[in-house]
């Protein structure tokens, strides 16, 4: 098994966006190596508070050997999504400080051999990122529809080959199931032509179908209106995403929450803006961080502050 180690990308950025106080709660909804949460604990005194969530388990282990000196660091092994449930079942009524999401897969989790992420070896078709779930990419790949197959890699990966990818797909498991990454690859080369693009054939498919097993878009939507009513006055929502599907649905909640806005019906949603953008135009990783991390040229982050509570 390799060493947890990921790239924290546009860290500084991402928690100075928070404003950090003393004395204050503050969530790390993707802990991954701990990096965004060891430089928050770094502002937050011993006074401060941060809880941070992760599904995966090798994250968990490696944040928490990293993080152990702190005192006032919960760990929780268990999805963003419940944040809100976390917070219920603890009695914590108000999220002082502000919340934090780095929205982008950890480089151990793309890469790892047992893990599936990647087309660039051969693994079991997995792709979950709690290892405890029973949805992996096989089932999609050897379960769904040819028109579902072709929803998600339109929609998720913008895949302009879908319908040949789906067809081919259908056709190699009506005689034997698809087993690993190397056999979906092998699919996609054959169903797709041959042209010149930076961006290796099976890139959107992998991606669409590992945003359909982890959920990841439903997720984001449904965790940031959760979120929403649990911040306090003041408190800051910060929020790194890695593609155009992640950054349209952040962009679009900070969007509506940040004036008056009006329904189908001509009904105000709620009478005062609940959100203060801290920047309209996303933040992007500078040219030195991009060398040492080249994933981070996709990255934006988008900041805003929760207002008239």
């Amino acid at each position: 098994m390799q060493e947890f180690k990921h790239y924290p990308v546009m860290a500084r950025e991402a928690v100075d966006g928070l404003q950090c106080e003393e004395g204050k709660l503050y969530i790390d909804a993707t802990l991954g190596g701990g990096g965004y949460s060891e430089l928050i604990l770094q502002k937050i005194g011993k006074t401060g508070k941060l809880i941070s969530f992760d599904v995966d388990i090798a994250a968990i282990n490696a944040s928490s050997e990293r993080l152990k000196d702190y005192e006032n660091l919960t760990i929780v092994n268990d999805s963003y999504t419940n944040i809100k449930k976390y917070l219920a079942e603890n009695n914590i009524k108000e999220i002082t400080g502000g919340v934090v999401f780095d929205l982008g897969a950890s480089v151990p989790q793309l890469t790892s051999k047992e893990r599936g992420f990647s087309f660039l070896s051969e693994s079991k078709l997995d792709m979950r990122f709690n290892q405890s779930a029973s949805f992996s990419a096989y089932d999609v790949v050897n379960d769904y529809k040819e028109d579902e197959l072709v929803r998600i890699f339109s929609e998720y990966g913008e895949e302009r080959f879908s319908k040949r990818i789906a067809k081919k797909i259908v056709e190699v498991r009506r005689t034997n199931k698809i087993e690993t990454t190397k056999d979906l690859v092998n699919i996609i080369f054959e169903a797709t032509p041959r042209i010149k693009s930076k961006i290796h054939p099976a890139t959107r498919v992998f991606q669409a179908i590992r945003i359909e097993v982890n959920h990841e878009l439903d997720n984001i939507k449904n965790t940031l209106n959760d979120v929403l009513t649990l911040l306090g006055n003041n408190a800051i929502l910060s929020i790194v995403t890695f593609h155009s599907l992640e950054d349209r649905i952040v962009k679009q909640f900070f969007k509506h929450y940040s004036r008056e806005w009006v329904g189908e019906q001509g009904v105000f949603d709620y009478n005062e803006p609940l959100l203060e953008l801290i920047n309209k135009k996303p933040y992007v990783a500078s040219e030195e961080e991009v060398k040492v991390n080249p994933p981070s040229r996709s990255a934006k982050l988008r900041i805003a502050k929760r207002i008239n509570k």
